[in-house]
């Protein structure tokens, strides 16, 4: 994921957390440096490594405020992940209808096996 695109994400999320100042500050620090000519190319994992990256910054590390507000970003970041995880899995473990194709083709090997075990007995 680029990690301008990343970057806008946290920010909105941040605004809509009712972040303070000083983190949405943080954030466009960073994208200032982001947007530079050659780091514009830069990747990041996901959105939560970017706020785990943001939470080791020496700003966050000097403001609890800072670092609460990604912390809460973090947290639900990896709850909303969880979450989605649990869906997919479930449904992948849902049992899946067959095609009348399948039951078709499965008629038509059963009387084939059928016809094969009277030849078989006739013999």
């Amino acid at each position: 994921m680029n990690i301008l695109n990343a970057l806008e994400r946290v920010r909105v999320r941040l605004q809509e957390n009712g972040a303070r100042p000083e983190t949405l500050q943080l954030v466009g620090t960073i994208e200032k440096t982001a947007s530079t000519p050659g780091a514009d190319r830069a990747q990041v994992k996901s959105v939560t490594d970017l706020v785990r990256r943001l939470m080791r910054t020496p700003v966050a590390n000097q403001n609890v405020g800072v670092y609460d507000d990604l912390a809460v970003l973090e947290e639900q970041l990896e709850t909303e992940t969880a979450e989605f995880v649990q869906q997919k899995e479930a449904e992948e473990a849902k049992p899946m209808p067959k095609s009348r194709k399948y039951y078709k083709q499965m008629k038509e090997k059963e009387d084939r096996e059928k016809e094969s075990e009277e030849e078989s007995k006739a013999s």
